[in-house]
């Protein structure tokens, strides 16, 4: 090779000049926009070494440049555009200037938009069937392996390591979920997390804008989202505002300082999400619980930052519109700055009202998670945009009702009691309620592997007020022997090539199983067909003697939903009941079929749940 410095001037010049002048732009995030959007002013992130110094200049006379942001890191240039009400559809040239001198230019569609806008939301007539991706069907053999990765290659045997799972996995099995009955799929996050370990679970983002290769790719994502829908099953998108992966490239390169809270350092959150309604709550413990890290890989995000608050809204606009998904469920919904939370939400549900989100407060406590509801009234005056919120208080009150002896204050009185505090919550039919999920053990392992116990949280979250959700396995009972998270997110039987059992097709599967998978199926396609449940009035009774009863009705229809926790067979005196049975004076048992005339005392067989459809005749 011939010593630099022995070339002529000249050369040297011109390699100076293009070593200075050819610079690239490695990302423009959001990738495109759309028209007709009511989020028409956009700022637009791009990164790319020394960027910083650069002049912006459009090609457009309906998309006009508002403003220019240079942080504190000259790899980043933000630019502010305004899309006139009138903008057609078109290919956005943005060109780079140096001192007058052309360096760069960049294109940035600009779509026409689809639908979207009156897209439905998920609500009280679906049932959400919850999947970690990883675990649950392997599709697509060949994006098991990712050599550029950084945890490349599955290993089954390995708790916390990747298993193969992926979205071609999931669609192949879009019959089998329909046929169960379910009408809504939420899938744990499926955005790239390029981290050395455990990066599976899908919580650690190092990339916005990107589904993981090892699922398949966004053009993939979409069209799932779009044969789902076709299937009448919506997609709900699993996010993360919170935090990131510690590998995430704006995190090894902030644009300024404060872009990650405590300053790029590992300092863990306190965990005191009280603090937010706490009318005693320091400045000090408000802080360390919002700013604090949620762990040491997951770095805090700083959505006081303008341009991170103005990136995370516009990323999630732009995989509603992208993908075509029906609703979000966000994860650790009070641990970022609540303000920012309430300007998200209402950005979302401005853009699409019809749209739906469920935020996660987890939190046994009704008076706190109520608080994150939309149009609650709080004593500290925070207004919430978010419409719905996951019930963990009706979760736990359940549990406990099942496995507890009955007493005064054990047993069915902690469902009933929790049920009474309704009250606090703006609209209690819009929470998502469910028997367990992806952070908990299996429902199965809560009541101690017990059929009968688990059939009965079948049929109390099927016919409860609010929209179900059931985690993967639950219709064939799987189960946590072990704890662990990667023991609850264990790989559905029969997802994978060679599998011994398979439960989709139920090759393997114990007698117990079956059954289970045939109650499910019946259960919930039976729900499908009924009005009443989605949005019928609701009374309960208080428990007695181990039994515990509530009614929806509306105008066309009354249900009797009853659970017998007794051991035994037992004789139960119906007179209690009567402003509700009246004139009533049949009953049909949704499940057996059996129509019989409603007398003083039911004969209820133990451990059961009943569903009985009320008629004024034996028709």
């Amino acid at each position: 090779m011939k010593n630099l410095f022995s070339l002529p001037l000249a050369l040297l010049i011109l390699f100076s000049n293009l070593s200075l002048y050819s610079q690239i732009i490695e990302r423009v995030e959001p990738p495109n926009w759309w028209v007709d959007m009511e989020h028409n002013s956009i700022e637009v992130l791009l990164y790319g070494e020394n960027i910083g110094n650069l002049d912006a200049q459009l090609n457009s006379e309906q998309v006009r440049l508002e403003k220019t942001i240079r942080l504190e890191n000259p790899n980043y240039l933000f630019l502010n555009l305004i899309i006139s009400p009138d903008a057609r559809a078109q290919d956005l040239t943005i060109n780079f200037y140096r001192k007058k001198k052309k360096i760069t230019s960049v294109v940035f569609p600009i779509y026409e938009r689809n639908m979207s806008i009156s897209r439905k939301g998920f609500d009280s007539s679906d049932v959400m069937y919850l999947i970690t991706p990883d675990r649950f069907a392997n599709g697509d053999l060949s994006n098991d392996v990712f050599a550029r990765m950084k945890e490349n290659k599955i290993n089954r045997s390995d708790d916390g390591g990747r298993h193969g799972g992926d979205l071609q996995g999931i669609e192949d099995k879009l019959d089998y979920i329909h046929d169960l009955g379910f009408t809504a799929i939420w899938l744990n996050p499926i955005l790239e997390n390029d981290m050395y370990k455990n990066s599976y679970h899908g919580y650690a983002a190092t990339d916005f804008y990107k589904v993981d290769p090892r699922y398949g790719s966004n053009e993939q994502y979409r069209s799932f989202c779009a044969n789902a829908h076709k299937k009448g099953v919506k997609i709900i998108m699993d996010m993360i505002l919170n935090h990131c992966g510690l590998e995430h490239w704006f995190v090894k390169d902030p644009p300024n300082k404060n872009w990650i809270n405590n300053k790029n350092t590992y300092v863990q959150t306190s965990h005191r999400r009280t603090t937010h309604q706490d009318p005693y709550a320091s400045e000090y413990d408000k802080k360390a619980f919002v700013d604090g890290w949620f762990v040491e890989t997951m770095p805090d995000l700083n959505q006081k930052d303008p341009q991170m608050a103005r990136y995370l809204i516009q990323n999630t606009l732009w995989w509603i519109e992208y993908s075509g998904i029906a609703g979000i469920r966000m994860d650790t919904y009070p641990y970022p700055d609540k303000d920012f939370m309430s300007d998200w939400t209402a950005a979302v549900m401005k853009e699409y009202p019809d749209f739906n989100i469920v935020g996660e407060e987890w939190s046994l406590n009704p008076a706190v998670v109520s608080f994150w509801q939309q149009g609650k009234k709080n004593q500290n005056g925070y207004i919430s945009s978010l419409t719905s919120v996951m019930d963990f208080p009706i979760q736990d009150a359940f549990k406990q009702a099942l496995i507890e002896k009955e007493n005064w204050n054990t047993g069915w009185i902690k469902v009933y009691e929790m049920l009474g505090n309704d009250h606090l919550y703006p609209d209690p039919y819009n929470l998502v309620i469910f028997p367990d999920n992806h952070d908990m053990d299996r429902f199965y392992t809560q009541v101690n592997n017990d059929t009968d116990l688990l059939k009965m949280g079948l049929v109390y979250f099927a016919t409860m007020r609010g929209i179900p959700q059931f985690y993967y396995g639950t219709e064939i009972g799987m189960k946590n022997d072990l704890p662990g998270h990667g023991q609850i997110r264990s790989d559905f039987p029969g997802g994978w090539p060679g599998d011994a059992v398979n439960g989709f097709t139920g090759k393997g599967l114990t007698s117990i199983e079956k059954d289970i998978k045939t109650f499910t199926r019946k259960l919930l396609n039976w729900r499908k067909r009924k009005p009443v449940i989605h949005n019928g009035n609701l009374i309960q009774f208080a428990p007695e003697n181990g039994i515990y009863t509530f009614f929806r009705y509306n105008e066309d229809e009354t249900l009797m939903i009853l659970f017998n926790k007794n051991e035994g067979k037992v004789e139960h005196n119906l007179s209690r009941y009567q402003e509700v049975l009246h004139d009533f004076t049949h009953a049909t048992d949704i499940m057996q079929e059996t129509t019989f005339r409603l007398d003083r005392k039911l004969n209820l067989i133990g451990k059961k749940a009943y569903i009985f459809s009320l008629s004024k005749n034996s028709n």
